[in-house]
């Protein structure tokens, strides 16, 4: 059984004293877009329970990536290598549809050259735009698509509607997401930062082979991270084992992956942002277990619009990145959490009105 704040004082202190987040806070709408100058576009479709998220800043920033999963699939991922020649993205893409998703970018791309946006090159502007796919083919979705797949469609519908405020749970690429037996989704939180006045955002597309919920429980990996119950404030049991790591019974093997940007105002150079993404992995892997297996294609990007200066970046990089981790675990419940039962595919919130997991 599941046990509330009220239930559990020990824990309450327990929660106080963690990562002093008494002083922390959430920004404005608690999203990957309270960072100034960044958007996020969404589109999905209902009958084939798939779609796209594209995060969108209005000027070019500074992008790398850690790779971490085993069954990865992406597209233009190698120029963000620290000795890749290209600095900075004009936006990243996240999709649904395996492989066929990858189309999605060039949707992207269509709506940012018409805008005017992109590398200039001798007169013309390429735009960069980096994406990964998760594998929700076999979630109940109509996939029997007549002639092209959709997504170079869903790719330009989400790249012409970008938002400061989006929905979570079933939206963008996160629409048929499936979270080892329950349903997936997208998430996404943020946090300043007051000792470095730096703002941290993540936005996650959870379709993970492992769980993100403590065994026998309604309780997430991620409840010491939690800020101001945005994943329903509910703590596991005092004498819980925090060793356990067990792939849910009706986990859908190799049907898996979990997407992810964090981004920050911080002024990073390419190399830096490489390790925000390196550190902010830590999340995943406090958040979801397991994660990273052979079975998940699971990436972090991460994004600098470069906006604040800050000094002695060689030991506050380290300090960003765990807040940067924290968000992304943040994210990966809230994904769960606002999710909504999509056919067969179980919620949470149905889960925690039965009592039952």
């Amino acid at each position: 059984m599941w046990v509330s704040h009220f239930q559990q004082p020990l824990y309450k202190i327990i929660r106080k004293t963690v990562g002093a987040h008494l002083l922390l806070r959430s920004g404005k709408n608690n999203l990957i877009t309270d960072i100034s100058g960044i958007f996020v576009g969404n589109s999905y479709d209902e009958e084939l329970r798939s779609g796209v998220t594209v995060i969108m800043p209005d000027c070019r920033c500074v992008a790398s990536i850690d790779i971490r999963g085993g069954g990865t699939g992406t597209r233009d991922t190698e120029l963000l290598s620290p000795d890749g020649t290209v600095e900075k993205v004009d936006g990243i893409v996240l999709a649904g549809g395996s492989a066929f998703g990858l189309d999605a970018a060039g949707g992207v791309m269509h709506h940012l050259q018409k805008t005017g946006k992109g590398l200039p090159i001798k007169g013309i502007k390429v735009p960069i735009v980096p994406q990964a796919i998760l594998f929700d083919l076999l979630n109940g979705g109509n996939k029997d698509w007549a002639g092209q797949p959709p997504y170079w469609q869903l790719g330009y519908e989400a790249a012409s509607n970008p938002k400061k405020n989006f929905k979570l749970g079933n939206n963008g690429a996160g629409y048929g997401a499936i979270a080892g037996n329950i349903k997936g989704g997208l998430g996404s939180a943020s946090i300043y930062v007051p000792e470095l006045d730096i703002t941290v955002g993540a936005i996650a597309a959870v379709n993970s082979a492992g769980s993100v919920l403590i065994p026998g429980t309604k309780a997430f990996y991620a409840w010491d991270m939690e800020l101001e119950n945005e994943f329903g404030g509910i703590l596991p049991p005092e004498n819980f084992d925090k060793a356990i790591i067990a792939v849910p019974k009706h986990s859908s093997l190799h049907e898996n992956t979990t997407l992810a940007v964090v981004a920050t105002d911080a002024n990073l150079t390419k190399s830096e942002t490489r390790r925000l993404a390196i550190i902010s992995q830590n999340g995943l892997s406090r958040a979801i277990r397991p994660s990273s297996t052979p079975l998940d294609g699971d990436i972090v990007f991460a994004i600098s619009t470069g906006e604040k200066n800050i000094d002695d970046k060689v030991t506050k990089i380290g300090t960003l990145g765990a807040h940067a981790a924290n968000c992304l675990g943040r994210s990966v419940a809230r994904a769960v959490y606002e999710a909504e039962t999509l056919g067969k595919i179980s919620s949470y919130q149905d889960l925690q009105d039965n009592d039952e997991n």
